[in-house]
């Protein structure tokens, strides 16, 4: 690391869990983000300042007025515009020493599959269930740990899925896919802005301690916020043998 790099990033090097070596490893790793709004603007926002080296971020929506009520990473002069190139501005001016990849298109089975493999951690930041379990059945098949969040009205909810760990469940024993869930629309059902905020950036976070190795991940249990109250209650999650997408043959 040069001079300017260690000066950047001096206040994570402090941390005795972190330092140099930490931060080496976060300059190495290659985040992929799917979804640039709510969730995606803090997560992207944080792992860009945080030094993560590659970010490449997928979303194939343009900027809308009502996004600006939460989607911190888009400004208002960027109305049309599609959100990873709004939300590339955003985190080159932030950091311009890393490199932000911006898709611009909604990723079908194949290109989940060839972006997941060269990954050091996913973030679903997604907004729908057929989504969600396209990209847990490609971090499933690489073994590329995956960080969920949700988030609707006042209610939010975060998990680890990291099929690196044999006992660690995958997104699918949560939410089996040949059962129904309805799909919760920001658009109809409204959400209250700073709750993406707070689960984007307990994703960064978890992101974060699987890129350098600390601290103890949320794999295994679901953190759920009801942002009316500040209340968070945990479910602890198990591996479902009988799982269609992680379970044993």
């Amino acid at each position: 690391m040069n001079d300017h790099q260690l000066l950047r990033y001096s206040r994570h090097i402090l941390l005795d869990e972190i330092d140099i070596d930490g931060q080496q490893k976060i300059s190495a790793a290659h985040a992929l983000i799917i979804g640039a709004g709510g969730l995606g603007s803090p997560a992207a926002l944080y792992l860009a300042s945080a030094g993560t080296g590659t970010i490449t971020l997928a979303d194939p929506d343009t900027v809308d007025l009502t996004n600006l009520q939460r989607q911190i990473v888009h400004t208002t002069d960027r109305i049309g515009q599609p959100k990873v190139a709004s939300a590339r501005l955003t985190l080159a001016a932030i950091n311009p020493d890393i490199v932000i990849v911006a898709l611009d298109e909604r990723l079908d089975d194949a290109r989940l599959d060839a972006l997941v493999r060269t990954a050091t951690v996913v973030l679903d930041c997604t907004d729908n269930f057929v989504t969600r379990h396209a990209i847990n059945r490609a971090c499933v098949a690489h073994k590329v740990p995956l960080v969920s969040g949700a988030a609707t009205r006042f209610d939010g909810q975060v998990s680890v899925f990291d099929a690196r760990d044999p006992a660690s469940p995958c997104y699918a024993c949560l939410f089996p896919p040949q059962q129904s869930f309805d799909d919760i629309n920001c658009a109809t059902m409204g959400v209250f802005a700073p709750l993406v905020g707070i689960i984007g950036s307990m994703q960064a976070a978890e992101a974060l301690k699987l890129i350098v190795g600390i601290g103890t991940s949320l794999t295994g249990r679901l953190q759920m916020l009801d942002a009316r109250t500040m209340e968070w209650n945990t479910i602890k999650l198990r591996r479902d043998a009988g799982c269609s997408v992680c379970g044993h043959p």
